[in-house]
């Protein structure tokens, strides 16, 4: 029985020495303490924060929102998980902090999204050509009541907007009222089904990554865990 219990102790230490590593010693896991330390108090890192409307230099994309850039397009904030796009973090409450497209599009709200909107942009500043779709979520409180504008209600299909129109407000709607997302914007480019159609956007596979959309240096794999910033502003 007692080897039992060392057996257990052991077991548990290991768990929380592998989370205490993964957290101090993995890029996804310096940027979890990096949202966490801005999150607790924005106004001390306000150099770590881009306004919307604003561009890194040529980029094609304007920033879509007021805040942090706290993850990157393929991150991995807990094992096992592949991060879709950006999570941009403003340091407000719910229902404060605008979000704006970031390109100018044809917005689809389907009739059930609650939080959520897609842009379909028919060629890729980019890529010439090819289409792809601007995918905005987590605008929405944790009820579900929307901060999305009033001027894209359920079932909005196709309605053209131009780069900067608001579309909504950051929440922190997930789905489960149990389970908060910390109030951000999720945002990701979504790949077309080449029948004119957005794939499922839960798949890492189906989106790109969308830092040099955004002139940001830095993405998951090539970083060290630093926040990410505007390509421009960093030092070469």
């Amino acid at each position: 029985m007692q080897r039992q219990v060392v057996l257990i102790v052991l077991f548990i230490i290991a768990i929380v020495a592998g989370v205490l590593i993964y957290r101090n010693m993995t890029p996804s896991g310096a940027r979890s303490n990096h949202v966490w330390e801005f999150l607790t108090d924005p106004a001390s890192h306000a150099d770590w924060k881009r306004a919307a409307g604003t561009r890194c230099g040529a980029s094609p994309f304007l920033f879509p929102t007021d805040g942090m850039v706290g993850f990157l397009w393929d991150d991995s904030f807990r094992p096992g998980h592949r991060h879709q796009g950006i999570d941009i973090f403003a340091g407000t409450e719910a229902g404060v902090t605008p979000v704006i497209a970031a390109y100018d599009g044809y917005l689809t709200r389907l009739a059930d999204w609650k939080a959520s909107v897609i842009l379909r942009v028919p060629s890729d500043p980019l890529q010439p050509g090819r289409q792809v779709w601007l995918y905005y979520t987590h605008m929405a409180n944790l009820e579900g009541d929307s901060y999305i504008s009033a001027d894209f209600p359920p079932g909005t299909r196709e309605l053209f907007v131009t780069a900067g129109t608001l579309l909504g407000y950051q929440g922190n709607y997930s789905g489960d009222p149990g389970n908060p997302t910390g109030v951000h914007l999720h945002f990701s480019i979504v790949r077309d089904d080449g029948s004119g159609n957005f794939l499922n956007e839960l798949a890492i596979k189906n989106t790109y990554d969308p830092s040099p959309y955004l002139g940001l240096e830095l993405n998951a794999k090539n970083s060290a865990g630093e926040v990410p910033l505007c390509a421009d502003s960093l030092p070469r």
